[in-house]
């Protein structure tokens, strides 16, 4: 049986009204809805979304039937889920890099809150839902994900002398100064040596077409950091914290450093949530809870995740192969995947024109 162009239109009418958790918006909002069409008893939906969504079918289609309830009547729900990935707005003071859309920062008031882990299992997370993603290594004193990511040994090469074909590994290109010298060997550079290094391997590495280059930041709100944040054009940053309270004031100072140079925050990722026991399955809040919701209220930004204290998370990240490549069917890679989904549709929401920010003085004649 055929079904007419009238409930089409209702169809489209109640899609429209359907607000997409990760958004925060209606999908008429978000001018998301790309086709509506039924035949056959098969309501085929196409939906078009400014973030990776390789896997979010399995998620948003339940939630859909519920929502268009009576008008779909008997018929079969169907979607077709397309990206779109955008390049958005840098500081005003400098230019994107090319073949690079976005280059988000990961960062953290302090070390030690599991900044690098986040990082990776970012990058890996953009990948499995679909996006082209880089990982840039920039603790220049504590390189890390050279065995995060599995490359520990390996080198990159250079076929002019001047440029740096990255490593790959799980579908995430990788460059580190890691890659370059001995893991034993310390990092005896000033302020100066250790940005002239980063801009170097952002700049000179051969970065293929990205949606995302996830940059894995110094600890620390210090000059370096600093100076990091003003040169390199950053489309927005994440901070990472635990939920003690040390550890907010911390990740505190870095959210206002970013504030400081025009670099959007998307939001906050509370690390080492609830602690999981490998025993018995046991949760407790061993670092306080809610930490990381109170700090993004108070500074308006999103809370995009609660990480869980793991075992494994630990075990896979030193093993070289972070939690979402490791065991992707898992809790705790599924926290990681719906923190990068947050993260993403987060960017597509905001501004693509930094401009639109501030306000505009003009001086008309008498």
């Amino acid at each position: 049986m055929t079904l007419s162009d009238e409930p089409a239109d209702a169809i489209h009418v109640k899609l429209g009204t359907y607000a997409d958790p990760y958004l925060g918006q209606t999908l008429a909002q978000a001018k998301a809805i790309e086709s509506v069409s039924v035949r056959d008893n098969v309501a085929t939906i196409g939906l078009k979304f400014g973030f990776p969504c390789a896997d979010y079918a399995p998620e948003l289609e339940p939630a859909l039937q519920s929502h268009l309830g009576p008008v779909l009547g008997e018929a079969r729900l169907e979607l077709k889920l397309k990206a779109e990935i955008t390049a958005h707005a840098v500081q005003r003071t400098l230019k994107p890099l090319a073949n690079v859309k976005n280059i988000i920062a990961v960062a953290s008031g302090k070390g030690g809150v599991g900044k690098s882990t986040t990082a990776a299992n970012l990058a890996l997370s953009w990948a499995a839902q679909g996006a082209r993603v880089g990982l840039l290594d920039a603790d220049i004193y504590g390189p890390s994900q050279p065995q995060m990511m599995g490359l520990t040994g390996q080198q990159p090469h250079s076929s002019d002398g001047k440029h740096i074909a990255p490593l790959r590994a799980y579908g995430v290109e990788v460059m580190s100064i890691g890659f370059m010298v001995d893991s034993e060997q310390p990092m005896v550079w000033r302020g100066p040596m250790v940005t002239q290094a980063l801009t170097q391997m952002l700049g000179d590495t051969l970065w293929g077409e990205l949606d995302y280059l996830v940059v894995d930041m110094p600890p620390g709100t210090g000059d370096i950091q600093l100076t990091l944040a003003q040169r390199v054009p950053v489309s927005g940053a994440i901070i990472v914290t635990t939920p003690q309270d040390i550890a907010l004031l911390d990740a505190r100072r870095g959210l206002k450093m970013f504030e400081k140079v025009e670099v959007r925050v998307l939001g906050v990722v509370e690390n080492m949530s609830i602690h999981v026991c490998s025993n018995c399955g046991h949760q407790e809040h061993i670092f306080g809870s809610g930490g990381g919701a109170r700090m993004a209220q108070q500074y308006g930004v999103q809370l995009l995740g609660e990480l869980p204290l793991d075992i494994r998370i630990r075990e896979e990240a030193d093993g070289g192969a972070p939690t979402v490549a490791a065991d992707p069917g898992s809790a705790r890679a599924r926290a990681y995947l719906q923190m990068a989904r947050r993260a993403a549709a987060r960017l597509a929401t905001m501004n693509k024109d930094y401009s639109a920010m501030f306000p505009k003085i003009t001086v008309e004649a008498s």
